[in-house]
């Protein structure tokens, strides 16, 4: 059903990546790991710094005090002063912009690092000369005290870009990010409206009856994954077994946390371009996950249970699915309340919690309507998006008439 409404865009300047994969040699890895250390280091002393402070307070340094204090340390001890004084300076510059997220309240406050936890680093003031292609598929990247190292160029490197990020993963890959400005994927036109329903079974079912699903580890690497686990346990602490144990494990579930990712990137990017408004309901993904373990004096229940969901829930790309759809498609990615989404009728519009007879069938106990549970929901969810256009035509939005023998097309605003 096509509607008709125009959509308010209030879009900023989108940052995106564009990520390869590095390939150091032995000596650059081991600077490479210097810089993370680096930077873990000075991060951990301005988390240290305001543990004790709390918002209202004053007396936390901010950015150029921090800036001012890293540069007597670096005149005081030799080790950090042989590091990048860029790699230290920008882990500052990380650190004030996430306590402005956390001020913002957009994120959580910021918390210590971890050793092969969260590894990396980022540059700035990239030149032209900082990036060279050597051939198709190579290409290399000059790094502060490290040199030029090589990365494996899957596609074209973005230009223009002034900065980029280096990271190391659980597995021990390392990765270079470029940061550029995407351009939005340009939706059909055709004022076409999809609702998305998300699940643990079916990670996305859509109002067209079409049911995808995230794609994970196959039997074999399950089954390899808990022989590793039982190794795991019972390999003593602090030994090479362990270790080696322990880095199969990363490596298993990098592959499937990129597996993960590409589907997310290809799905994003298909429903971006088939359809003019995406309907997703506004979940809370990190309230949904968190762990039901309790406290000592209030112990929860179910704990195992939760966990399991938990990590369902994570590995089906919830919200990475629409952070990036809300990237792609700005102002064309609409969040409505889930409330009974799953218990209405999508003929009748009866509710009851009868009417879900089992995960994956639903029946009206009224009007006798047979669906998919999901396919059910995301048909409610597109619904509530189209009311809600429709509501905001009634209050003076924009409305263009299409042919006599055609319903009223979606008008969207340019993106710039």
């Amino acid at each position: 059903m096509a509607i008709s409404c125009f959509l308010p865009v209030s879009v900023g300047r989108l940052i995106g990546v564009s990520r390869f994969r590095l390939q150091p040699s032995p000596a650059q890895e081991a600077a490479l790991l210097e810089h993370c250390g680096h930077a873990r280091f000075v991060w951990n002393l301005a988390v240290e710094q305001h543990a004790c402070w709390k918002p209202g307070r004053s007396g936390a340094p901010g950015f150029a005090e921090q800036c001012r204090q890293l540069t007597e340390a670096r005149a005081a001890f030799a080790w950090l002063r042989a590091g990048s004084v860029i790699v230290q300076q920008q882990a500052l510059k990380d650190f004030a912009q996430a306590m402005a997220n956390f001020f913002g309240k957009t994120h959580r406050r910021p918390a210590w690092r971890r050793r092969g936890r969260g590894e990396g680093f980022r540059i700035v003031a990239v030149g032209p000369d900082d990036v060279r292609r050597l051939s198709r598929k190579v290409g290399e990247v000059r790094i502060p005290k490290v040199g030029w190292v090589r990365f494996r160029r899957s596609r074209a490197v973005p230009g223009g870009v002034r900065s980029f990020r280096v990271t190391r993963d659980r597995a021990g890959r390392w990765h270079v990010a470029f940061a550029a400005i995407p351009a939005p994927v340009p939706g059909p036109g055709t004022g076409e409206v999809a609702g998305v329903d998300r699940g643990v079974v079916v990670s996305t079912a859509l109002s067209t009856g079409e049911l995808l699903h995230a794609p994970g580890l196959r039997e074999g690497e399950k089954a390899r994954l808990v022989r590793l686990q039982r190794k795991l346990a019972r390999a003593r602490r602090g030994s090479t077994r362990r270790g080696k144990v322990k880095a199969a494990i990363a490596a298993l579930k990098a592959r499937e946390a990129d597996r993960r990712k590409d589907w997310v990137e290809k799905t994003s990017t298909a429903l971006a371009r088939r359809f003019d408004v995406v309907a997703v309901e506004d979940l809370k993904v990190r309230s949904m996950t968190r762990s039901a373990k309790g406290t000592l004096e209030a112990p929860g229940r179910k704990v195992r249970q939760k966990a399991g969901l938990n990590r369902a829930v994570l590995g089906s790309g919830w919200g990475r699915l629409v952070e990036r759809l809300e990237h792609k498609a700005p102002g064309r990615v609409w969040r409505v309340d889930p409330a009974f989404t799953s218990l209405t009728c999508n003929v009748c519009r009866h509710i009851a919690r009868d009417n879900r007879e089992s995960q994956a069938v639903f029946r009206c106990v009224a009007c006798g309507h047979w669906a998919n549970a999901d396919v059910n929901a995301a048909c409610n969810i597109r619904d509530i998006a189209i009311a809600a256009g429709h509501a905001v035509n009634a209050r003076g939005g924009d409305r263009v008439a299409g042919p006599a023998n055609r319903e009223p097309q979606l008008i969207l605003p340019s993106v710039a």
